[in-house]
């Protein structure tokens, strides 16, 4: 079963326009699909969806805009609308940069859009998140929330993430 693609994987600077365009286009996404999840009671603790665009940006387009995404989108969904609540706000943004950090980080070594890539981006985050969060709420049980009850957010982030990169891929 082939699980890389062809498709190229960038790396925008912070010196182009280019990574704050994209960067901007991503964080607008990350702006509406959790509002549509929060539609649903408890929308956003089962799908996790203010992480979305921050796997897609950083392993599509490198760290500079998933960096970007990934610590603009809480701070403006947070301001915008209250959610995620400001208690919650420095673990999600931990969460948001370690995804940042591992999608780009296992683009490079995959050199392309790979499922196995995006699967270990996504477990990385969440293993290392965990971690951070059981560390400073001091309860396991908190940290534990996006695995029992994100999980799944989370295989729509491994699969729905892989799957929108191949078609950004045709799209070019």
């Amino acid at each position: 079963m082939k699980t890389t693609t062809s498709s190229a994987v960038y790396s925008l600077s912070y010196r182009d326009g280019k990574a704050y365009m994209t960067a901007a286009l991503f964080i607008v996404g990350n702006i509406v699909l959790p509002q549509l999840c929060h539609l649903v009671p408890q929308g956003g603790l089962v799908w996790l969806p203010i992480y979305f665009f921050t796997l897609v940006a950083a392993y599509k387009f490198g760290l500079t805009a998933g960096l970007l995404t990934a610590v603009v989108s809480p701070l403006a969904n947070s301001m915008l609308f209250g959610m995620p609540a400001a208690a919650t706000l420095p673990i999600i943004l931990i969460k948001s940069v370690l995804l940042a950090v591992a999608a780009s980080f296992f683009a490079s070594k995959a050199r392309g859009v790979a499922l196995w890539a995006v699967a270990l981006s996504v477990v990385a985050y969440q293993a290392v998140g965990m971690l951070a969060e059981w560390g400073i709420s001091g309860s396991l049980a908190d940290a534990m929330q996006d695995i029992r009850l994100g999980w799944p957010g989370i295989l729509v982030q491994v699969f729905g993430g892989y799957a929108l990169m191949k078609y950004v891929k045709k799209m070019k």
